[in-house]
């Protein structure tokens, strides 16, 4: 099944762009925090910046973890349901799902091998940018030379090898198992997630205002609210559209879709739900920090400044992970819909209406991501400044909040309509003719 499934990705290497554009970027990012690891360990490093360098490394190590398993799963789960009729023709032709899943997870190593040594040199120049930062804010000394090392190398493969066999792995699962009971394990890690996501938020009112780990039970607490309502957005969105009227032929087009696609469209909905979560519990609570310093009066230490840097890196490497796995699904998920497209206007759709479809879908998916990431945030928001300022709400206002509301809209919208555009091109009749 091996050599099938070598066989499978040079007969078709375009179906696996995806899933090696994640891998790719997924493993230069891990590498390249790691190697701070490496630097940190290097002869005559002192203490203070070798603990800079090792914080960085390991919060943002675990961050890329997370979001390189989510970024990969999220691509193979929609390669997968798109390959659900080479699947079932492999099965009737004697293949058992124990073949088949050696060979989708062959295929995903495979893959993801590629795309991680490919990242090798990015990450190396990486790290060296990232070096020059915190040399540049006084965080690390000039003295610092930059190590490349065992750490960074084998951290970036078998993280993003790993997490392309694990995510192949539940993925073909899925396409391969039988009808039966519903699968309880989804169902506790929803409600684990949330419970803990509530519990670890609570806990932000046991610290005081000045405890350096202020942030991290809130920050925490958001992320796994995030990950729970991603995980519970297939019922999320059925719900919505169950009470939602249509309105228009191409309302009526796109709510009949999206209740027929809820589970293949709630693979949009994760990275959005993730994206707005953790970009809006970040950048609130950092500005409310930053607010605090400056009404002290007392200049920013250096644990406030790695904390600060932390931060926006961190939502840096939320918000390229999130776009390419909005990007992704949306291009994969409409691309295969050129079939059914072509069948809308043969039945006389005409191509404006099939487009003001995607629009309202684009929108129903964009407010529904929107509306449970900004949910989870404030979770973490909201305890965070009450202990830190006696406040209930930053004295931001709504910009950082539109500001993130635009980039997720302008992800979505800008790929499923260009998307739709270039799939329309194709005449009704000839995209009806190809093989689903």
């Amino acid at each position: 099944m091996f050599a099938l499934a070598l066989r499978s990705i040079r007969r078709r290497p375009g179906r696996f762009g995806a899933t090696l554009l994640s891998a790719f970027l997924g493993a230069a990012i891990i590498m390249t925090f790691n190697s701070m690891h490496d630097t940190a360990g290097a002869k005559g490093v002192d203490s203070t910046s070798a603990e800079t360098l090792s914080t960085a490394a390991g919060v943002v190590g675990g961050y890329g973890t997370l979001l390189v398993f989510f970024a990969v799963a999220s691509t193979l789960t929609v390669n997968v349901r798109q390959r659900s009729a080479e699947i079932e023709l492999l099965r009737c032709s004697g293949a058992t799902p124990a073949q088949i899943k050696r060979m989708v997870v062959g295929e995903s190593v495979a893959v993801a091998l590629v795309g991680a040594l490919l990242a090798i040199g990015p990450a190396m120049l990486g790290g060296r940018l990232l070096l020059d930062l915190f040399q540049d804010s006084g965080q690390v000394a000039e003295s610092v030379d930059y190590t490349f090392g065992t750490v960074a190398l084998l951290s970036g493969i078998d993280i993003t090898v790993l997490a392309a066999a694990g995510a192949a792995f539940l993925a073909v699962r899925r396409a391969t198992r039988k009808t039966g009971p519903r699968d309880r394990r989804r169902t506790f890690f929803i409600r684990a997630s949330l419970v803990l996501g509530g519990l670890s938020a609570c806990s932000t009112f046991a610290f005081s205002s000045t405890d350096a780990a202020l942030m991290a039970p809130p920050a925490y607490g958001a992320i796994l609210l995030a990950v729970g309502f991603a995980l519970l957005s297939p019922k999320l969105l059925k719900t919505l559209l169950d009470r939602l009227p249509p309105t228009g032929p191409s309302g009526y087009l796109a709510v009949r879709t999206m209740r027929e696609r809820a589970a293949q469209l709630s693979g949009v909905l994760m990275p959005l739900i993730l994206f707005t979560g953790m970009a809006t519990a970040t950048l609130y609570m950092q500005a409310v920090e930053n607010d605090a310093i400056d009404a002290s009066g007392a200049p920013k230490s250096i644990d406030a400044k790695n904390l600060e840097t932390l931060n926006l890196v961190v939502v840096g490497i939320i918000v390229v992970f999130a776009c390419i796995m909005l990007i992704n699904s949306l291009y994969a998920a409409t691309t295969y819909r050129r079939r059914e497209f072509g069948q809308q206007r043969l039945a006389g759709a005409t191509p404006g209406q099939v487009l003001g479809m995607i629009g309202i879908e684009s929108l129903i998916l964009t407010v529904t991501g929107v509306f449970f990431g900004t949910a989870a945030g404030l979770a973490g928001i909201i305890p965070f400044t009450m202990v830190r300022t006696d406040s209930v709400l930053p004295d931001e206002g709504l910009g950082i909040w539109f500001g993130i509301v635009g980039v997720a809209g302008a992800a979505v919208f800008v790929t499923s309509l260009v998307t739709a555009r270039r799939a329309l091109r194709t005449p009704a009749v000839g995209a009806v003719s190809l093989v689903a």
